[in-house]
């Protein structure tokens, strides 16, 4: 079986890594998940929820051509439901990733002006976006005295034997 690509391992990584931070934010009570510092997004609960939606975002943008469409008025995802759908979500990513092509482009609606954006600037966001939001959300738990997952390539390849 021949070694995965770059992108399929930097995308598998990215999925690791958001599920390793939620499973360590699970035990959390409702306190600290509500926790937040100066200088991050919000507290550990929202930022994940923010996390999980935006990165629900780009996959329809990548997959579909399509804004997400979110019911209005919808309940805040649960622990469960937000590890289903980074599941759902990062899985999507590791197959497109390998697909995008450099010209490949969906109309988005930026600030009121219509612009072809390339797949692979929402590809790179996702990264990006989960990076940031995983290291803010770190910094909390660090700050509540909880030890913050080790997300970064090196513990993935040893996790995983690569």
């Amino acid at each position: 079986m021949p070694a995965p690509s770059f992108l399929t391992v930097l995308y598998q990584h990215h999925l690791w890594a958001n599920l390793r931070l939620l499973e360590a934010c699970a035990g959390l009570s409702d306190e600290q998940l509500d926790t937040t510092v100066a200088g991050t997004f919000g507290s550990i609960r929202d930022t994940l929820q923010h996390l999980v939606l935006a990165e629900q975002g780009y996959f329809s943008r990548i997959s579909t051509g399509r804004r997400l469409q979110r019911p209005e008025g919808a309940p805040p995802p649960t622990m469960a439901q937000l590890a289903d759908s980074l599941r759902q979500t990062g899985a999507g990513l590791i197959d497109w990733a390998s697909r995008v092509q450099g010209d490949d482009a969906v109309e988005i609606d930026w600030d009121g002006e219509l612009r072809s954006v390339p797949k692979t600037i929402l590809l790179t966001q996702a990264i990006n976006h989960a990076t940031e939001h995983r290291s803010q959300v770190m910094t909390i738990l660090t700050q509540l005295g909880v030890q913050p997952p080790d997300c970064d390539a090196w513990t993935y390849y040893e996790a995983t034997g690569r």
